[in-house]
């Protein structure tokens, strides 16, 4: 009985040592692979730019002067006359004028037929042509627009910019981005550029 523990023994301890190395010839190597992602926030409204960060992808712009202004109404600001005329501003220059972006402050009596109301932040802003009025002394007064304005289109002159890599759009140095609302496109304002 004696022999045949044993060799029951060395059966058993030959059977395990069989197994053992068997199954880790078999066995798959796991391994753990941590990813770690991190999620940066990139804020693509610019706000208030500096002039020096613009780039236009026009670098120049073609400036266009006519000799006369028909109808033209004069605007005084800061003790400089300007013209408005068919919804533009003028200056003057060696006998010509100078279709120019309207400066903050500006002000007439009456807003012309073509304007859109565009309301933001219980702010009741008058649209002409890309050029922002408030109601302002019984007139309108050329204002910048809060970040976050949404007009439905762009102004005629418009121009492609770039900040930072981003594309934007400016006139009259409002930075607008296109954004879809109700599944249309629209502009918002998401930056003024300051100029230096």
């Amino acid at each position: 009985m004696k022999t045949n523990t044993k060799t029951y023994v060395i059966l058993g301890l030959l059977l395990v040592a069989f197994a053992i190395p068997s199954t880790a010839q078999t066995r798959k190597r796991t391994s753990t692979k941590t990813t770690t992602t991190r999620t940066t926030t990139v804020t693509k409204n610019p706000g208030r730019v500096s002039s020096k960060k613009v780039q236009y992808k026009t670098p120049k712009k073609k400036v266009t002067a006519v000799r006369t202004v028909p109808n033209k109404t004069v605007v005084k600001h800061n003790g400089q006359s300007y013209y408005y005329s068919n919804n533009k501003y003028y200056t003057a220059s060696r006998g010509r004028y100078i279709a120019i972006a309207p400066k903050i402050g500006f002000r007439i009596n009456s807003l012309p037929s073509n304007y859109s109301r565009v309301r933001y932040n219980n702010q009741l802003y008058f649209n002409v042509g890309g050029t922002f009025y408030v109601e302002a002394n019984s007139g309108y007064e050329v204002v910048d627009p809060e970040i976050g304005t949404v007009v439905n289109e762009l102004p005629d002159g418009y121009e492609k910019v770039t900040i930072d890599g981003f594309t934007y759009y400016e006139y009259s140095n409002i930075l607008y981005e296109k954004i879809q609302v109700n599944g249309s496109r629209a502009y918002e304002v998401v930056g003024i550029i300051d100029m230096e």
